[in-house]
This record gives structure tokens, C-alpha cells and sequence, in this order.
């Protein structure tokens, strides 16, 4: 009933777009406090068809700067953590609970770079703040560590970069494999109508022909 409230041309796109997104690589995002790195990784998020983001808030709250996410969090399903002590905690074990591994970008005794991760494994893929970095909740936490190779002088890429080609390798090599990377049907329909919803600036006018009609 929703698609009688959407341009036909705009019902294309969403149709074409859904096919190309996956949950099967999802980023957390810990404690990020400038607003424009935040933005950037939503879209980025979006540009890569990656469909569910995850923020972590434990002393920064998270916000969008709207000219650089360009509505790229208003197509995607991002999920909160901070309403309790143990945030980094909670969400790492609610994503174990739909079968991610923990994976920690961070440089580490016990790490693995990035071009050997098994893309077999749904991975929750964590981003710490730019000033602290990953916090040590989240070090004693993870499931294992990921570093991205560098060749020069300094130690680390901007929060943004690091999520940037960490999420663009991986979707390019899941696309490119025999893993099925789809979103689940019920996953699916529940976007469809998220995104219908998002699409449609009068949204009373939906209230009015469901109370018409049923």
C-alpha cells in the first residue's frame, strides 16, 4: 500500500538499492566525538550498501553534520548504546547474539591485517574516538584485532579514512565471493518500508487512508 505514495521512478531506485545492500559487515562506532567523522562513516555506510551501523555513546554523544552525511542516516538502521554503564558491553554481546565476531581496528599484539580476514564471518567491525581510541572495554572484549598495513611516518589514518577502506575492501571482497551477503527477506520488507517511510514528507496522509480503509 506504501508504493501508492512513491513516484514510481523513486520506487525503481529502492527497489534496485535493496538488492545491493548487506548487514553481513556492520561498523561500531565507540565514543566518536567530532561530529564530521561520524557523519562521514554514515556515508560511507551508504555509498558501500552496508545497511545497520552501531554507536557506542559513553562521554560523547554521537550527531550528524548534515552536509557532509548528505541523508545518508536517513536510509540506514543505526542503533544507539547509552543508557547503561556497561555500553561497549551491551552491544558487543547483542551483536554476538546475531552471530558477528567482534573485531577491534587497532594495532595489537594478536592482530591480523586486514587482507586476511575471513570473509566467510559476519564481523562487527569497531571505530574508536579520535582522541582515545578503542577503549579498554572494548580491547578486553573483542573477539579479535584488525590493523590496516602503513608505510609511513605516522601511526594512524583519521577515524573516517581507517572506516573508509576497512569497509571498502571488505564489501568489494564479500560482492566478489560465493558468500550470500543479501539481506534476509524479513530484513528486506522491514527496510522497504523504513525507506518508503523516509521517502514520504506527509506522512499524516498515510494515517488517513489506513483509518479509510481498515
Amino acid at each position: 500500500m506504501l508504493c501508492g505514495f512513491i513516484m514510481p521512478q523513486r520506487k525503481e531506485l529502492i527497489e534496485k538499492i535493496i538488492d545491493l545492500r548487506t548487514d553481513r559487515i556492520v561498523p561500531v562506532i565507540e565514543n566518536i566525538h567530532k561530529a564530521q567523522n561520524a557523519s562521514a562513516v554514515l556515508r560511507t555506510c551508504d555509498c558501500l550498501g552496508l545497511q545497520d551501523v552501531f554507536v557506542i555513546e559513553n562521554n560523547n554523544r554521537f550527531s550528524v553534520t548534515d552536509d557532509i552525511s548528505l541523508g545518508a542516516n536517513k536510509w540506514l538502521n543505526i542503533t544507539k548504546y547509552h543508557s547503561s554503564e556497561n555500553n561497549t558491553v551491551q552491544c558487543f554481546d547483542d551483536l554476538r547474539k546475531q552471530g558477528y565476531k567482534i573485531v577491534v581496528t587497532m594495532p595489537h599484539k594478536n592482530d591480523t591485517d586486514l587482507q586476511n580476514l575471513d570473509i566467510n564471518q559476519k564481523y562487527a567491525l569497531v571505530f574508536g574516538s579520535e582522541v582515545d581510541g578503542i577503549s579498554p572495554q572494548a580491547e578486553a572484549n573483542a573477539d579479535g584485532f584488525m590493523k590496516i598495513p602503513m608505510y609511513g611516518f605516522t601511526e594512524s589514518f583519521n577515524i573516517s579514512v581507517c572506516a573508509a577502506i576497512t569497509l571498502h575492501y571488505l564489501t568489494d571482497k564479500l560482492r566478489n565471493s560465493a558468500v550470500n551477503w543479501h539481506l534476509s527477506e524479513e530484513k528486506r520488507i522491514d527496510t522497504l518500508i523504513h525507506w518508503a517511510l523516509s521517502g514520504i514528507k506527509t506522512k499524516d496522509k498515510i494515517e488517513k487512508e489506513l483509518l479509510k480503509r481498515f
